[in-house]
């Protein structure tokens, strides 16, 4: 069993930054050190799309071309924390960003993750 929450949403002008957090428990340290995590994302009227799959334990990710170069995901084992850094921030980021756990494949398809956080919304202007 793992547990997500997401903070740090809100509102940027386009070209601005934010930092996403993700804090996550597990029933064991065994548990949360194979675990993949993610990032996914949902605008409205659109299907949930992955930004960054990552595996803690190896530290590689995968990003979706759309957001490499500006999103940077890391961790804070002390803290149980998992962070997105978001630079560059354009108004088709708008979306409701989902943190994800998952104890199969670590890629970028919701189906392979089975774990959800409640959401955080970001909003970009133009």
């Amino acid at each position: 069993q793992v547990q997500l929450v997401e903070s740090g949403g809100g509102s940027v002008q386009a070209g601005g930054s934010l930092r996403l957090s993700c804090a996550y428990s597990a029933a064991s340290e065994y548990t949360r050190s194979r675990y993949c995590m993610g990032w996914f994302r949902q605008a409205p009227g659109k299907e949930r799309e992955g930004v960054v799959a990552f595996y803690p334990r190896g530290g590689t990710s995968v990003y979706a071309n759309s957001v490499k170069g500006r999103f940077t995901i890391s961790q804070d084992n002390a803290k149980n924390t998992l962070y997105l850094q978001m630079n560059s921030l354009k108004p088709e980021d708008t979306a409701v960003y989902y943190c994800a756990a998952g104890s199969s494949f670590c890629v970028l398809d919701r189906s392979q993750y089975n774990y959800w956080g409640q959401g955080t919304q970001v909003n970009v202007s133009s």
